[in-house]
């Protein structure tokens, strides 16, 4: 009923994003016969063999797995703080334009046949990556690509979803409709429990092809279905309008400190990039490092994301006054870190 999958939709449920995920990819090569995928360069998905072999946003998730269990070939994500190609800042249409014909003019022209390509499975909001929202011109094009190629487009939604960015899903902010979401985390409000939702026609799983022992327990069940009603009545309206409200205080403490280098995101999915330098926009991981720790010190705690970005992914309940503390914070955490 909520989700943006084209009715009708079946779901599997799972306990975890990373189980929602292998789900998503052993229906993938059952509904298509094809084995081959293309994920993209600073994404998660998860560390069970099949999603680790989608997962490129860290090298310590990866080393020691000299294997991977799938056939992914990884292409750039459009960040348009830096050009996937150029590292310069960019718009929109112009970093699309550039992924969009790496995959149609060199992917599938030199190396990866697009009739061999299951699917496509990419993030609307890069999460481990950096909070870095998709274009939406990227999103649209992947989903023309699937179309033109009988390839499946599947859109993870593990971080972003359930009304993390203002909407139940990030989906809704580009009107995409993908083939499978997957979903988990704030699903169930802490209770472990995931969910991949897919078009009817793709999950006929024949009897004994797939299941999960726990996935879809009474006791996450009604975790979940008492989170979206939560979820419909006040706390997506809180998402957007808080969320808002964090992010223009992020963008005024940006034009106080230089080393702000970009604030992005939707609703409560925000990420705060640190630079040595606005000219050069070189990282600053240590830097970063330092600010989160400063916050920690001083009751706030954060997380890092990417390698120079810290995370803002807080409660859906919210409030601006809380907004103003964790502001007020911030502000000096980021003083405190630039002293050394």
């Amino acid at each position: 009923r909520i989700v943006p999958v084209p009715s009708p939709t079946k779901t599997h449920f799972a306990n975890s994003g990373t189980e929602a995920v292998e789900t998503a990819l052993k229906l993938a090569i059952h509904s298509t016969g094809r084995e081959k995928f293309i994920a993209f360069f600073n994404s998660f998905h998860g560390r069970t063999l099949g999603s680790l072999s989608l997962t490129s946003s860290k090298i310590a998730q990866r080393r020691g797995f000299k294997r991977q269990a799938l056939d992914v070939v990884h292409v750039p994500y459009p960040n348009t703080f830096r050009h996937p190609f150029t590292g310069e800042r960019t718009d929109g249409p112009t970093a699309s334009a550039a992924v969009l014909d790496w995959i149609e003019n060199r992917l599938f022209k030199t190396t990866t046949p697009p009739e061999e390509v299951a699917a496509i499975v990419v993030e609307a909001v890069q999460g481990e990556g950096g909070y870095v929202p998709a274009p939406r011109e990227f999103l649209q094009g992947l989903r023309r690509i699937c179309d033109e190629h009988g390839i499946l487009l599947v859109v993870d939604e593990v971080q972003s979803g359930m009304g993390r960015t203002g909407k139940m899903f990030a989906c809704e902010h580009y009107d995409l409709k993908p083939d499978i979401i997957t979903l988990a985390k704030g699903i169930a409000s802490g209770v472990p429990m995931g969910a991949c939702v897919a078009r009817a026609d793709l999950m006929d799983w024949k009897p004994g092809a797939h299941a999960s022992t726990f996935g879809g327990n009474p006791v996450a069940i009604a975790a979940a279905l008492k989170t979206i009603e939560l979820l419909e009545r006040e706390l997506i309206a809180n998402s957007a309008s808080a969320g808002a409200y964090l992010q223009d205080g992020l963008r005024q403490l940006a034009q106080r400190h230089e080393c702000i280098g970009d604030v992005r995101g939707l609703g409560m999915m925000i990420g705060v990039e640190f630079v040595s330098d606005r000219e050069s926009n070189a990282p600053a991981p240590e830097l970063r490092d330092r600010v989160e720790m400063e916050c920690y010190r001083r009751g706030l705690i954060v997380l890092g994301a990417g390698h120079n970005t810290i995370r803002w992914s807080p409660p859906l309940v919210l409030a601006r006054a809380h907004v103003d503390v964790a502001l007020e914070i911030f502000d000096e955490a980021i003083s405190a870190a630039l002293k050394g």
